[in-house]
């Protein structure tokens, strides 16, 4: 008699609306409650990183977040790289109607990376005194990485879409992040990825942290054009058991960044209780007086000539960042005073720092934001 045959099982996986937050039985004053974390040996106070993407950071933005005592992350392969005066081509982006705008963009990245321009804008937030942060993507980096180093930048971020130690290529010898980890004199962040194999083989391999998230940014349509992606509760909770695993057997604790996906104060707890040390936005940045991106937003992939994996979105320009990060504000719907939030559900779930945050419980409640929300749903 034959077996039964076998069958690809499916497990359930959750988002940010998927699930909420279960209040401590002990509290804390928010004052009291320490948010800030390690990043190679510098310790940032705020754990909210603005994610390495022209319409979100360029030296200006960089400058200011900085000394709030946030991280903003400049792209080295973007506009602020090719042009010495970036803001034309930003301006075009602006005033083009959607489908122009994916034209407009993939010209723009046509003109090549200046290593002049790449030192240059590194100086510029390096002179100003902040922690200065650049990204780019696995290609570039074995160019880029070194210049960046030399000219001055703190920390150095390998982003793609999924990053994996084992790389299978027609190169003879592609970029080994172990070599890169051992050469470069700053810390190497690296990502993205979802899962606990692969975040376990790169933390192996001596970077610094790892960024969590495929495919969950607004304006990211990875998971559309390519149909890859884990939503961001489980992504990190699965991440974040490769980091304790790490840890607990080699006594080097390597953090994990949840990057992408959160709008909210609310969303950006429920990363950290699910296990992220720090989290990365984007648009709700690029809504600030202070991003280059005039109220608009695009992904790393959608200059890509050949297959793009990102559009433009625009959340517009309603508030500063002063107000995004630290308040005061008016609003209620958990979109301004993000660092309030978190500092005030670590309170409340008595966790006097991100690491004891994370062991605070989570459960599977999809009405969450509906329940007896009657009169607010009506209102929308």
């Amino acid at each position: 008699m034959s077996s039964a045959p076998q069958y690809k099982q499916l497990r359930h996986a959750y988002g940010f609306d998927d699930v909420a937050i279960v209040p401590g039985n002990v509290t804390i004053n928010p004052d009291m409650v320490d948010v800030g974390f390690i990043l190679g040996e510098m310790k940032l106070e705020i754990p909210i990183l603005a994610s390495s993407m022209d319409a979100v950071v360029d030296p200006k933005f960089a400058i200011e977040y900085g000394k709030m005592g946030g991280l903003a992350v400049l792209n080295l392969e973007g506009l602020q790289t090719r042009y010495e005066n970036p803001d034309e081509i930003l301006a075009q982006v602006a005033a083009a109607s959607r489908d122009e705008a994916t034209v407009i963009l993939q010209k723009a990245y046509q003109q090549p990376v200046r290593p002049d321009l790449v030192q240059k804008r590194i100086r510029t937030m390096k002179d100003a005194g902040i922690i200065c942060a650049v990204a780019a993507a696995p290609a570039a980096t074995k160019k880029l990485a070194p210049l960046a180093a030399e000219a001055g930048a703190d920390l150095f971020f390998v982003q793609s879409t999924v990053t994996t130690v084992r790389h299978i290529s027609r190169s003879e010898k592609g970029l080994r992040l172990d070599e890169l980890c051992r050469e470069l004199t700053i810390p190497v962040v690296v990502g993205n990825t979802v899962d606990y194999h692969a975040t376990r083989e790169l933390m192996e391999t001596g970077v610094a942290a790892v960024l969590i998230g495929v495919g969950p940014g607004s304006a990211c349509t990875s998971r559309e054009v390519l149909g890859i992606g884990v939503p961001q509760v489980t992504a990190t909770i699965d991440c974040a058991a490769a980091r304790d695993h790490f840890f607990s057997e080699t006594g080097r604790y390597v953090p994990i960044i949840t990057d992408g996906g959160m709008r909210t104060g609310g969303d950006l707890c429920k990363a950290l209780v699910a296990g992220a040390d720090a989290v990365m936005i984007g648009s709700p940045f690029t809504a600030t007086e202070s991003a280059p991106g005039r109220g608009h937003h695009w992904g790393m992939a959608t200059p890509n000539m050949d297959l793009p994996r990102g559009t433009r979105v625009s959340p517009g320009i309603n508030t500063t960042l002063q107000r995004l990060i630290h308040g005061p504000t008016s609003r209620t719907d958990g979109t301004e005073n993000l660092l309030g939030a978190i500092r005030t559900s670590m309170g409340t779930c008595g966790a006097r720092n991100i690491r004891e945050f994370h062991g605070t419980e989570m459960v599977i409640a999809p009405s969450i934001k509906t329940e007896g929300k009657i009169y607010q749903l009506a209102q929308r």
